[in-house]
């Protein structure tokens, strides 16, 4: 098939430490992207200069609704080729890399900037905290004049992402039956990993089975430890040329190959729950890259519940349909283990900044790529499975990264 010839890579990261909001600078979304453009440029080893594209979020930035590249380009100083605005929800950070890195192989750029900041802006005299709130209450779902989940979703109780995760959960139960303790340890084994990432806003809080377990239902059958916490935080990768790859500071993450699947908007519209856009997405990805699951040294899988991780290695081919469970009690999941997964910690025990967190996916498979993860180093990480989930379920796009 056509696609991407492995002529782009991520050579150069920046993330922001996971912190609550509370506590958390704030600092306007644009002074965000010049810092996380000024650190990833710098463990790039590239220059301000060599940027001539730009990939960002434009749903919730602060200081603009509209033109937000444009404003971002100038406040950063520099004039792109190519410039994009990304709004996936949590598959943004995967659908921004293969842009640019498509960008790039097709001659329009050198490199390109893709950053997301999710630390809050300070609010102006006549902005109101309380918005924040009440947007959150219904997690993606729109309740604009005319959305059909405004009509037929949210009048019944399907508001939020919880009450959408569970009800695949419970079908997927209902389908192929249902081990808690087996999605426990999806959880367990990520906080391992976490443990071993002083980055990771639970770094040093160790959990086990029995605590997942014992932690509070918020939707049948997922407990709260079994979902994500959201934070503050924000990150930026930098995609270059083969070219400005060769002078990089550190080993470079080509991208070999990419898919994206956009399947519907709220579950409740699925032709199946348990059959996810991925399965897709994962194909076109290893097909474009000549590889197989198998192939893979780690899997970085977006993580915004235990659910979310069964489901995407089921349907991206690390296991059979309805294996997911059996998979999981079988392999260590940890980066010392036989199925290295999420070895920052991933979402769960990493954080997730709003639309950044599934960058910290990104960043984790280049980080292990190149060399740098520290005491959580894997003894091989020469090809990496990244993954990436928008909405409940809704929008999945997969990466294979490579090293050179």
């Amino acid at each position: 098939m056509t696609g991407l010839s492995g002529k782009a890579a991520i050579v150069g990261a920046a993330q922001y430490r996971p912190e609550k909001y509370q506590t958390a600078p704030q600092m306007f979304h644009l002074e965000q992207v010049a810092d996380l453009a000024g650190r990833a440029l710098r463990d790039a080893g590239l220059r301000r200069e060599d940027l001539d594209g730009l990939v960002i979020n434009g749903p919730h930035f602060h200081e603009a609704s509209v033109f937000v590249p444009a404003m971002a380009a100038e406040y950063l100083g520099i004039e792109v080729n190519f410039a994009e605005v990304v709004d996936l929800g949590g598959c943004t950070p995967v659908g921004m890399v293969w842009r640019a890195a498509a960008a790039i192989e097709m001659g329009l750029c050198q490199a390109v900037l893709c950053v997301l900041p999710a630390r809050m802006a300070p609010f102006g005299p006549d902005e109101d905290p309380a918005w924040m709130a009440r947007a959150m209450r219904f997690g993606g779902h729109s309740t604009a004049f005319g959305a059909p989940e405004a009509e037929f979703d949210l009048p019944y109780g399907h508001m939020g992402q919880n009450t959408g995760y569970a009800m695949i959960a419970q079908r997927y139960a209902a389908r192929y039956g249902y081990d808690p303790r087996a999605m426990a340890k999806i959880a367990v084994d990520q906080r391992t990993n976490a443990l071993a990432n002083p980055e990771a806003i639970f770094h040093g809080q160790p959990l086990s089975v029995e605590d997942v377990l014992a932690s509070r239902k918020v939707a049948d059958p997922l407990h709260v430890l079994e979902i994500v916490m959201p934070v503050a935080g924000g990150a930026a990768v930098i995609v270059a040329s083969k070219e400005l790859a060769a002078r990089a500071k550190h080993r470079p993450a080509f991208v070999t190959g990419f898919g994206e699947r956009l399947a519907f908007k709220s579950p409740s519209y699925a032709e199946e729950m348990t059959e996810t856009p991925i399965a897709h997405a994962a194909r076109q990805a290893f097909t474009m890259s000549g590889t197989r699951p198998g192939d893979m040294d780690a899997a970085q899988i977006y993580d915004c519940y235990t659910i979310t991780v069964l489901l995407s290695l089921e349907d991206a081919g690390f296991c059979g349909k309805g294996e997911g469970m059996a998979f999981v009690r079988e392999h260590d999941l940890t980066w010392k283990g036989d199925f290295p997964l999420n070895t920052h910690g991933g979402q769960l025990s990493f954080g997730q900044a709003a639309a950044a967190g599934g960058m910290s996916q990104v960043i984790e498979a280049y980080t292990q790529i190149a060399g740098r993860a520290g005491e959580r180093q894997l003894s091989r990480c020469d090809q990496a499975f990244v993954s990436g989930t928008g909405g409940v379920m809704s929008e999945q796009g997969a990466l294979i990264l490579q090293g050179s």
